[in-house]
């Protein structure tokens, strides 16, 4: 049953883009989500990352 219904409302989005012939998009999505993180989030992953790495590199230097 539960099948049925999901087939019927695959179809329903589906119908109006019969007659477009080409110009479907590639995503029925929303196209205002580009990032899944924001860039702030993304830059303090990176300067965490980055820096953890330079002071481990900076302690291999001191007691290598």
């Amino acid at each position: 049953m539960a099948n049925s219904q999901r087939l019927r409302l695959a179809n329903e989005k589906a119908s109006k883009y019969v007659t477009l012939r080409g110009n479907v998009p590639k995503s029925s999505k929303a196209q205002d989500e580009k990032y899944a993180v924001g860039p702030w989030l993304l830059g303090l992953f990176i300067l965490v990352v980055c820096g953890s790495a330079v002071f481990q590199f900076i302690q291999s230097i001191r007691f290598g």
